[in-house]
């Protein structure tokens, strides 16, 4: 696992600002959306942490990525650009997005959480993401944060239709399968491994007693989606 070499290794809120090319009539609105609870739970005299500034920029992607969707798509019906919506603003996404922007550097991390490597987790760096969003939106309204987002979107979704990931593996696979007259399959935990924060999972998916696939994720979940997306591609080598 990559690790902070030591607090030295934090970018300022203005220098990160300034690299990214956003401008803060309030920076101190941009500080609360840099701060994680882990720093603030050492140091009492922070104001605030993040999590507000994640809830209401959550809020602020979940409308600007659906208007920019329905707008560049007039074609598609309400169903896919609900799938692509989602596909756009999940976990893995967003922390997609604030790797491109390199905001794990910028953020306030108590002492435990960066050295067990907090700057490049996803679910951490997704809120980070959506804490930005909701401050650009506080200090400038819905155009910038509008332009902010434009870069990212386009390629996004390119990526996103190119492999498929608007799709749930799972449902597919299930539809398949039941299609076929045997039962839906089920899934079940081969293994799991590493610490508590950084788990990883094995996960088998099965037709009746027969094995289809193995899929790795952190998460169960992620695991069981992408042992669907193995047994789909298997499936569809044998034209079953």
């Amino acid at each position: 696992m990559q690790k902070d070499q030591g607090a030295h290794a934090q970018e300022t809120p203005d220098a990160f600002a300034l690299r990214v090319g956003l401008h803060f009539d309030n920076l101190s609105v941009l500080e609360r959306a840099l701060t994680h609870s882990s720093y603030l739970n050492e140091h009492p005299e922070a104001i605030e942490d993040n999590e507000r500034l994640e809830f209401l920029g959550d809020a602020v992607l979940d409308f600007l990525v659906g208007a920019w969707l329905y707008h560049h798509f007039p074609e598609l019906r309400e169903g896919d650009l609900t799938r692509l919506r989602a596909a756009l603003v999940k976990t893995e996404q967003l922390a997609e997005f604030a790797k491109k922007i390199k905001l794990g550097q910028a953020l306030r991390l108590g002492k435990g959480e960066w050295k067990t490597g907090g700057r490049y987790r996803q679910a951490l760096l997704c809120g980070a993401f959506e804490a930005l969003v909701g401050a650009l939106y506080l200090d400038g309204g819905l155009d910038v944060v509008d332009q902010f987002l434009e870069p990212f979107l386009e390629p996004a979704v390119e990526k996103i239709l190119a492999t498929r990931e608007d799709r749930d593996p799972k449902s597919e696979l299930q539809e398949i399968i039941q299609s076929r007259g045997f039962p839906p399959p089920y899934y079940r935990i081969v293994s799991s491994s590493g610490p508590e924060h950084e788990k990883t999972f094995v996960v088998e998916v099965l037709m009746g007693d027969i094995s289809l696939s193995q899929g790795v994720g952190k998460n169960k979940h992620a695991a069981e989606k992408a042992a669907a997306q193995q047994a789909l591609q298997l499936i569809k080598r044998m034209d079953f």
